[in-house]
């Protein structure tokens, strides 16, 4: 028996490890992608992008300012003197937080008075805000206390002639439900995409049909197209459900618009496909490319934003996620679904989504080949 099973043992070792893509998803590619995700593993809320709207600027201002916005959990991007451009700064994702000084705020501190100061924060992601409120209170009693300190030569509690107000954008009571539900939505959109699409074609080479396809006059083009859109069908039908299921369970409203949304998820879904298709065209066997696929989902979940903030990556990681189609889905989904943005606002996220559709796309189109 022990003979037999130390023969079946070698037999399928040398079968895993004949072919050198076998041998780079089980050797390599978990150490690649060790090495990169845990730079990636990072829930720090910090770098957070702000806008400091200061019309008085004078050095009391600029103190409170520099209290808020002092350590790393705040990046202060924009520095305004109006509320002229906020909203788009917001509609855009290029602010989460900002931070509103009032007019005569140094004239009122010494004439005795309460000074309202107001922070805005977008509340689409709502963990991200809660624990950005929590950076903000810290700052203001800290700046409440050094102001107490300076006219009383002792220590303060943490009230103090500061109001500090606070307003969240887009999702007032910073419920989770709008920020993951989307999510989740993109998330098995991209699922069922690479996991099905992934061995459209592959299955065809292992059972021997893929032969008479080569014989007929099909062209490449249509050959593709022809696998993938029933894939993009399944898919639409399968996000309606979701959305019906995410409103009548969760009360989760589309704010936006619905054909954008749908253009938008077609768009991705397709790209989707095209890079599916692309591990199915260059695989042999149906585990190659249900591995291959396997190695490509977790990244791209990792690398979208969607579980741990883009902006606490390295660099290069930043750069490498522009070419994963679910951060910019995930950032259409929340601008449509949430904040009920248009394409004014998200045409920058659907020319990328657009141009890497077309290069998936193209690239399965081009490494399929008509012969054996």
């Amino acid at each position: 028996m022990i003979l037999r099973i130390k023969q079946i043992l070698i037999k399928e070792f040398l079968q895993m490890f004949r072919d050198v893509r076998m041998r780079m998803i089980v050797l390599v590619m978990p150490l690649v992608q060790m090495m990169v995700l845990a730079f990636v593993l990072n829930t720090d809320v910090k770098n957070i992008a702000t806008a400091v709207i200061d019309p008085d600027n004078t050095p009391q201002s600029r103190l409170l300012a520099d209290e808020l916005t002092g350590g790393n959990h705040f990046a202060v991007t924009h520095r305004l003197a109006t509320d002229k451009g906020i909203r788009r700064l917001l509609d855009a994702g290029r602010v989460r937080a900002v931070i509103r000084i009032p007019e005569h705020f140094s004239n009122d501190l010494a004439a005795g008075k309460t000074v309202a100061v107001q922070l805005l924060l977008d509340g689409t992601l709502s963990n991200d805000s809660a624990i950005t409120l929590n950076y903000a209170n810290q700052a203001v009693a800290s700046f409440n206390q050094r102001l107490a300190g300076e006219k009383m030569g002792t220590a303060a509690l943490s009230t103090g002639p500061l109001d500090f107000r606070i307003r969240a954008w887009y999702n007032p009571n910073l419920e989770s439900k709008y920020y993951y539900i989307p999510g989740l939505i993109a998330l098995m959109l991209i699922l069922i995409g690479l996991a099905l699409a992934s061995m459209a074609i592959v299955r065809e080479k292992e059972i021997g049909t893929i032969e008479q396809v080569m014989v007929t006059p099909i062209r490449r083009l249509e050959f593709i197209l022809g696998k993938t859109l029933p894939f993009l069908l399944t898919g639409m039908v399968t996000m309606t459900m979701m959305f019906l299921i995410a409103h009548l369970i969760f009360g989760i409203q589309i704010t936006g618009s619905i054909p954008l949304l749908y253009m938008s998820a077609m768009i991705y879904i397709m790209g989707n496909l095209g890079l599916a298709i692309l591990v199915s065209v260059t695989a042999h066997t149906q585990q190659q490319a249900l591995l291959t696929a396997f190695f490509i989902l977790v990244p791209a979940i990792l690398l979208s934003g969607f579980i741990f903030p883009i902006r606490n990556m390295p660099v290069v990681i930043q750069w490498l996620t522009m070419l994963n189609p679910m951060r910019w889905f995930l950032q259409i989904l929340h601008g449509i679904v949430v904040k009920g943005v248009g394409i004014r606002t998200l045409w920058p996220h659907i020319s990328v989504q657009v141009t890497l559709a077309g290069v998936f796309l193209s690239l399965a189109v081009t490494r399929f080949k008509k012969t054996l």
